[in-house]
């Protein structure tokens, strides 16, 4: 078996682990600015009351759904370690599973807004609440797509020797991800 050393930089981390590390700096910069711009929306107009237009319920199990996914994709990561290929593919589709269950319940979520007649472009609070929600929403689709890229990865000849490295890396997004979340449920959903 040929072993693939993974590429390392002058700072002695692994390439691909840093340039995910400086991607997600920017991710921060991004939704930083987004949050930023909701927050000042939000203080210079009249502004509903959230919990009394969104779904908290829906959204509290979405958060519980998150938080679950970031616990079975850091089991993954931890199943790399053991170099235990049974429980890293398990705790990946959990991660999957989990992470398609939040888009579900966040359509389901859209199709009652959508009944009610509250969609983008119907006033400033819909604006904000459907393109906060819907970018988070692509970020959870590009890590589910991510996820199960290594997962794929994992039935390939030499995973242990070439690739063992990116559920690390993808697991540094859907962590990410997950975090996003936890800002964004107190600030649109809550307060």
């Amino acid at each position: 078996m040929t072993t693939h050393s993974i590429e390392h930089n002058a700072t002695g981390i692994p390439t691909g682990k840093l340039a995910m590390w400086l991607f997600l700096a920017s991710e921060v910069m991004f939704f930083a600015g987004l949050l930023g711009a909701y927050i000042v929306l939000r203080a210079g107009v009249s502004w509903p009351n959230p919990s009394e237009e969104l779904n908290v319920a829906a959204a509290a199990i979405n958060t519980f759904i998150l938080l679950s996914s970031s616990m079975t994709m850091a089991l993954g990561v931890a199943a790399v370690h053991k170099k235990d290929l049974s429980q890293l593919r398990l705790f990946l589709l959990a991660t999957i599973i989990l992470g398609t269950a939040f888009l579900c319940v966040k359509g389901y979520e859209y199709h009652l807004k959508f009944e009610h007649g509250h969609l983008p472009g119907t006033g400033l609070f819909w604006d904000c609440y459907f393109t906060l929600t819907g970018v988070h929403g692509l970020h959870v689709i590009i890590g589910i797509l991510t996820n199960v890229w290594v997962l794929w990865l994992t039935f390939r000849d030499g995973f242990w020797a070439r690739k063992s490295h990116l559920v690390e890396i993808s697991g540094l997004y859907w962590h990410f991800v997950d975090l996003v979340w936890i800002f964004l449920f107190p600030l649109v959903y809550l307060i």
